[in-house]
């Protein structure tokens, strides 16, 4: 079982080293709990190992006003990370995953971790940005940047709700 980090750039425990490596972003939102999971299927299936990577960085300022908290953006990410693995895989970690909070901005801390990695896993959208967009700014950065292969993953449909068809998408996607 894999522990997760206690410390700036601390990392879990995984089990020897292989060649084969696989990224995943995670940031706690649907999109990125639909990475991971994609991400995990892949690994497992490949038998490859799984780097879960939740970045964050201290923002100066929150709309307008000072932080001045006993708030750690370290220990939101940490246990961003927790309940991502823990939803995912139960209580215990498989010993092929490990799990990164790593100071910094997001796209630039996943296409450093991509150098290496057989592929980059991450969401289509995240927690900040415009509603409307379909590609975030890190997914976006991800897919032009990144050293391997970059999946990016939508937000898995909840309920009874389908796939939308071909055309719906191509409709949704193409200027009239």
């Amino acid at each position: 079982m894999s522990t997760l980090p206690t410390t700036q750039g601390d990392e879990t425990s995984a089990t020897g080293s292989s060649e084969r490596r696989i990224v995943v972003g995670y940031d706690g939102s649907p999109s990125g709990t639909a990475a991971l999971a994609r991400a995990a299927a892949l690994a497992e299936s490949g038998k490859a190992t799984l780097d879960v990577v939740t970045a964050w960085h201290y923002p100066i300022a929150y709309g307008g006003y000072p932080i001045t908290s006993n708030w750690s953006p370290h220990e939101d990410a940490k246990d961003t990370l927790r309940r991502g693995l823990l939803h995912q895989f139960g209580t215990v970690t498989p010993a092929w995953v490990t799990g990164h909070a790593t100071e910094g901005q997001p796209a630039r801390v996943l296409i450093e971790a991509s150098d290496g990695a057989e592929m980059l896993v991450v969401g289509s959208r995240g927690h900040g940005g415009f509603a409307g967009l379909l590609l975030g700014s890190v997914s976006s950065a991800c897919a032009e940047h990144a050293a391997c292969p970059v999946l990016i993953m939508h937000e898995a449909p909840s309920g009874p709700t389908r796939r939308r068809s071909t055309e719906q998408r191509l409709e949704a996607a193409l200027p009239r």
